[in-house]
């Protein structure tokens, strides 16, 4: 096995790694939407993962730790992924039902793909849109159930506009991101983003406790935890280590495996069923993926 099938395996790992983390993510939002503004959902996971990484970058080289000519674009992936991107996830979720959100975020690889053409001149090839819309594909049927009324019965709402900013948000932070990473490891770029959107995150976050009073108990604090370790640090991280490997638009086909492993998760932990439109849909989604993930030559296949 050569070194470059290495990094792409390792890539594809590493982001389903992350849409592992971040399947709960847009649950826990819902369950949270009463007790915790959006803001303050995002400052306290972006604390978490702030003192996590923090610890972390002990043990990275000196040349890691400083801020040099990528400053700018730091701040950029600090700005869309941190402050932008979290905020306006759970402020959708606040207004719009969970499955609605996650067929919005189906467009992602699409929307990123696009970004990564226009900032990076790193066009998608024929192979990756093809596989952004086999797993588009498997997101509609897993989330409709394969049934038609689901179509008719669905409402949209302006939740839904919501996260399709935020989704764009996200495909901006991963292409940004992808330049950082050519020149910094992925702990340090996630470590320094997250640096720089957390003091906005915690400012904003005394304003929208003026008007959205802060109601937690044991089990939101929990929550509030959970989310700053698992989809925040750790999903973050993975995230970007992917990136870095299968560049934007490779990584973000995988982004569509989030709603598989939801409903894999609702039935290991909920008791909830799969049928056989989950399984068309999961088959759907990850043969997207790794279709896409294939090394292609030159002229985009």
């Amino acid at each position: 096995m050569n070194n470059e099938r290495v990094r792409r395996l390792t890539g594809i790992a590493l982001v389903n790694l992350a849409t592992v983390a971040w399947a709960s993510n847009m649950v826990l939002g819902r369950v949270l939407k009463d007790s915790v503004g959006p803001l303050t959902i995002s400052s306290f996971r972006f604390l978490v993962a702030a003192l996590i990484f923090f610890v972390l970058l002990r043990n990275q080289p000196a040349r890691e730790l400083q801020l040099g000519n990528d400053r700018w674009l730091l701040a950029a992936m600090a700005a869309t992924g941190v402050v932008i991107f979290s905020p306006l996830l759970y402020l959708g979720l606040h207004f719009t039902a969970a499955a609605n959100g996650t067929i919005i975020n189906g467009l992602a690889p699409l929307l990123t793909g696009l970004f990564a053409t226009w900032l990076i001149q790193e066009p998608m090839s024929s192979r990756q849109i093809g596989g952004a819309m086999c797993a588009l594909a498997g997101v509609l049927i897993l989330i409709s159930g394969g049934s038609w009324d689901f179509w008719q019965t669905a409402r949209f709402n302006a939740g839904d506009i919501i996260i399709l900013i935020a989704v764009a948000f996200w495909g901006l932070y991963s292409v940004i991101g992808s330049k950082v990473l050519r020149r910094r490891s992925s702990v340090s770029a996630t470590a320094y983003s997250t640096f720089m959107g957390l003091p906005v995150l915690v400012l904003l976050t005394f304003w929208e406790l003026q008007t959205v009073p802060l109601a937690i108990d044991y089990k939101v604090f929990a929550i509030l935890v959970y989310l700053g370790i698992v989809p925040t640090a750790a999903g973050f991280y993975a995230w970007n280590a992917g990136v870095a490997r299968l560049g934007p638009s490779g990584a973000m086909v995988f982004y569509n495996t989030l709603p598989l492993y939801g409903t894999i998760l609702g039935c290991l932990f909920l008791g909830e069923t799969i049928g056989m439109p989950h399984i068309i849909g999961g088959i759907l989604i990850v043969s997207g993926g790794l279709w896409a993930a294939r090394k292609g030559e030159a002229k985009g296949k």
